[in-house]
């Protein structure tokens, strides 16, 4: 397929930070509400305050201000993170940064994927924090094998988000029809699932040993778990 055929990873990658966004504001209805309030206040900075105003408009990142910035996920498996990595490759995002959350108490280990080109980020600043499970953590053994038999028997991606990661990766890029399939199914592995993949007993006692771990091993896929705009006054927001 002729590459001028392509649609750009930085489009895909801005068609699919709103899709997200339309999801998540259906999941979540504060979140909604969360954007409103981000909007009026931005557009109150930018009002009262002709510096920043300057500012933004001779980066050019005034033009990007009302687009999604931060998400976060967590992954159960290092076959989920590949497939990930693959997945958000795609969209023309690169894995930046290493961060230990272990001192922190948190069992986890995690990299952000992003653009990392100037002009991309001004297509779409879109980025996702994903953090990957430290299985080998959970200290109750049985309990561990346990988590590792659940998260081995899930499927995070769909048939079709694999088939046109494969087809991307092959032909390098996807047509406008494939694209627009892609972000549909892709959109999946992030969704929220109303029922778990265990027993109440058996999330808590994965909850017992760390509340991040329920959350991970005991549902379908890994659901973002927090989505968040930019602003320019973080105070009056909060």
């Amino acid at each position: 397929m002729n590459q001028s055929n392509f649609v750009s990873p930085d489009l895909i990658r801005q068609r699919f930070s709103k899709a997200m966004s339309d999801m998540y504001r259906e999941e979540v209805p504060l979140y909604g509400a969360l954007m409103e309030l981000v909007e009026q206040t931005n557009r109150h900075v930018l009002d009262s305050d002709r510096q920043v105003l300057q500012q933004l408009t001779s980066t050019g990142e005034i033009e990007r201000l009302d687009l999604e910035r931060h998400g976060a996920i967590r992954v159960g498996t290092a076959a989920e993170l590949a497939t990930l990595a693959r997945l958000f490759a795609v969209m023309g995002m690169q894995p930046v940064g290493y961060y230990d959350l272990t001192p922190a108490g948190v069992p986890v280990h995690s990299t952000a994927f992003r653009a990392v080109h100037e002009a991309s980020l001004q297509v779409s600043p879109f980025r996702v924090f994903t953090s990957l499970l430290r299985l080998e953590l959970i200290e109750d053994t049985q309990l561990r094998a346990f988590a590792e038999s659940v998260l081995e028997q899930r499927t995070i991606f769909t048939p079709q988000a694999l088939s046109l990661i494969d087809r991307a990766e092959t032909q390098g890029g996807l047509s406008e029809q494939q694209a627009l399939e892609f972000v549909e199914q892709a959109l999946e592995t992030f969704r929220w699932h109303h029922s778990a993949t265990v027993t109440a007993e058996q999330y808590q006692q994965l909850s017992a040993q760390h509340r991040l771990i329920a959350d991970v091993v005991a549902f379908k896929g890994p659901h973002i778990n927090h989505l968040t705009p930019r602003t320019l006054d973080i105070d009056i927001v909060q």
